[in-house]
């Protein structure tokens, strides 16, 4: 089922393109999401109109649902339902809520005062996955840092249902966020229709949520072009397991398997010091995944996915580095000796008994993460996405006269006569 790999026989090249993923060799995504900005640029709510009818199957008469249609669609879903959104909502809360800290300010030398100060980003744009899979989790993900980060405006887009609604798991997180518009937009359209505004939709001033290729795509390249800026690249979903022989071969496949239902160009990796263990998995994943609902589409994704033996957990977590996944699981007994190696991951579950759907719903970590590679460079989102932080700096005169010629000595050497006169006319 897993294509398999010995590490130690494996050159550069071919090491590279196991790690690549989710590339547009042919640029038939970019040149289809291109289109669909400039549409959206051009013709605003009727191209998202148009746009709902041929990808959702959907005609819509207005593009929005407000509180009183939330309300009466909440209201559809059982108090079991409730409970355990109301469960997430508090622990995401609860882990976010830490994140928001005031700085000390700093006296760099005596009467130079230095701080920083947050400052909610004003606009935002959260973007909903919806298609096979409707996500309210990433709702509550998104709504609650920005929430407690203070935003002013929160433009919520999600793809329509068949029926040209939401459903009332999206409703109440709504609720639980005290948002009361939702726009019915979905894809690449949806990216553009945030960072141009509409008549319906505000321009917002940074968009964040996960998707398919295509969303991805739309977010790079508004921000390229915009003055809007984006949570992050997250593409397609992906997890790593790193496992020795300790590892419950059950388990590995279940937490492979939670990743590949997402859709076909999800990738899901096993790196393992046991032959034997890589071998009792390909068997639980056979076993489970003909239980599955989604068992064609998980198929499909465990397609371009595979396994690699290593020699070690050293070896194991080399490549784990270079592959930067989204999600990383340490399938061992002794995984408190490996945290310390993990230099490159979105987020990480560790132990046997840690399963990375609870982070995806409700641990209180958020699940908005890097993926393709992005997790050496970037962050999951947090309450610091939702805020730029402005540096204030206060000096009397006696700071002055201590940073002042200091300040007109450097300001010589780089020839700018004007700055040194900003300080000199003070002291003089």
């Amino acid at each position: 089922m897993l294509k398999t790999y010995t590490y130690s026989s494996l050159n550069g090249p071919d090491i590279q393109k196991l790690l690549t993923r989710n590339t547009d060799p042919s640029n038939a995504i970019t040149q289809s999401v291109v289109s669909i900005i400039d549409d959206v640029r051009a013709n605003g709510d009727a191209a998202l109109k148009a746009y709902a009818e041929r990808f959702d199957g959907v005609h819509l008469e207005k593009l929005y649902l407000e509180a009183d249609e939330i309300a009466a669609i909440a209201s559809s879903i059982g108090r079991e339902q409730r409970r355990a959104l109301e469960i997430a909502f508090a622990n995401i809360y609860r882990f976010h809520e830490t994140q928001l800290r005031k700085e000390k300010a700093v006296e760099t030398m005596p009467g130079v005062k230095c701080w920083r100060e947050p400052r909610p980003i004003e606009k935002v744009g959260l973007y909903i996955p919806g298609g096979s899979a409707v996500l309210p989790s990433t709702l509550l993900m998104l709504g609650v840092p920005a929430r407690i980060a203070g935003c002013k405006e929160i433009v919520v887009c999600s793809p329509p249902q068949a029926n040209g609604m939401i459903n009332g798991y999206v409703a109440y997180c709504l609720q639980l966020l005290k948002i009361d518009k939702i726009y019915l937009v979905g894809g690449a359209q949806a990216i553009a229709a945030m960072a141009y505004g509409t008549a319906s939709i505000s321009k917002v001033d940074k968009i964040f949520g996960p998707g398919n290729q295509y969303v991805t795509k739309a977010k790079s390249l508004v921000q390229s072009k915009t003055n809007v800026s984006i949570d992050m690249p997250a593409g397609p979903s992906e997890v790593l397991v790193v496992a020795d022989g300790t590892g419950n071969p059950q388990y590995i496949a279940a937490d492979l398997l939670a990743q590949a239902e997402h859709g076909p160009d999800s990738q899901a990796i096993l790196v393992s010091t046991d032959q034997t263990l890589i071998a009792d998995v390909q068997v639980a994943l056979e076993e489970q995944l003909a239980q599955l609902p989604r068992a064609t589409m998980a198929a499909k994704a465990l397609a371009n996915s595979y396994a690699i033996l290593c020699s070690d957990l050293d070896e194991a977590l080399a490549f784990s580095n270079q592959y930067a996944p989204e999600h990383l699981i340490i399938e061992t007994e002794d995984w408190e000796s490996l945290v310390q190696k993990i230099s490159n991951a979105g987020s990480v579950f560790l132990g046997h008994d840690t399963p990375e759907s609870a982070g995806d719903y409700a641990s209180g970590t958020n699940h908005t993460l890097p993926t393709s590679g992005y997790a050496r460079s970037y962050s999951g989102v947090s309450v610091d996405s939702f805020v730029k932080k402005i540096t204030f700096q206060h000096i009397t005169m006696e700071g002055l006269r201590n940073i002042g010629p200091t300040v007109e000595l450097l300001a010589e050497l780089e020839d700018l006569q004007a700055h040194k006169n900003a300080v000199s006319i003070r002291l003089g």
